[in-house]
């Protein structure tokens, strides 16, 4: 399926469209992040390397009127684990889905939580002393306790059948490691 229009929720500076950008030129993209800043530095990057029409979202995807059924790619990185509860999970994987053109697919790369939890608690601790290793123990204690107020991820599994639940017929697990996953889902064509 050729893409047409892409839409990069949590876009930052713009880096997973412009990944996309490198092998698939000339689509359009929606970039949406709560940071204004940001996405004025996607639309900067992203314009100099790719001729598609670029629409910038300010604010929270749940609360945007995005066009149902217009994206050939949705990219999400970074930015579902900021969900709440099992309503608000499951109301955004329903937006995905509206929001993906038939034959299209998304794609989600983010923190990721185990089901067991012994598994949690290594891969947890494992995800710690990656923190300490790059910024100390203060660094660690300072983003678990950011994803502790602010975050609520959930099992990759969970994902996934929440996926299948919403409608996607195709689901894939891309890689998985230790906090992080990485995968998606493609709609069935009309």
């Amino acid at each position: 399926k050729s893409i047409r229009r892409v839409l990069d929720i949590g876009c930052g500076a713009g880096n997973n469209t412009l990944k996309l950008c490198q092998s698939a030129a000339g689509f359009d993209s929606d970039l949406l992040d709560l940071s204004l800043p940001m996405l004025e530095k996607a639309h900067e990057r992203v314009a100099a390397v790719n001729t598609g029409v670029i629409r910038l979202w300010h604010g929270d995807f749940r609360d945007q009127d995005l066009p149902g059924g217009a994206y050939d790619v949705i990219l999400a990185a970074a930015v579902l684990h900021h969900l709440r509860d099992d309503w608000d999970w499951e109301s955004a994987f329903r937006k995905l889905y509206r929001l993906t053109a038939p034959g299209g697919s998304v794609w989600i790369t983010d923190l990721v939580t185990n089901e067991t939890d012994a598994v949690q608690a290594l891969m947890w601790e494992r995800y710690a002393a990656y923190l300490r290793s790059i910024g100390g123990d203060d660094y660690q204690a300072k983003v678990f306790s950011y994803v502790e107020k602010e975050d609520s991820p959930r099992p990759v599994t969970y994902q996934l059948d929440l996926l299948r639940r919403t409608g996607f017929q195709h689901v894939e697990l891309l890689h998985k490691n230790a906090c992080f996953a990485a995968f998606g889902a493609i709609k069935a064509s009309a």
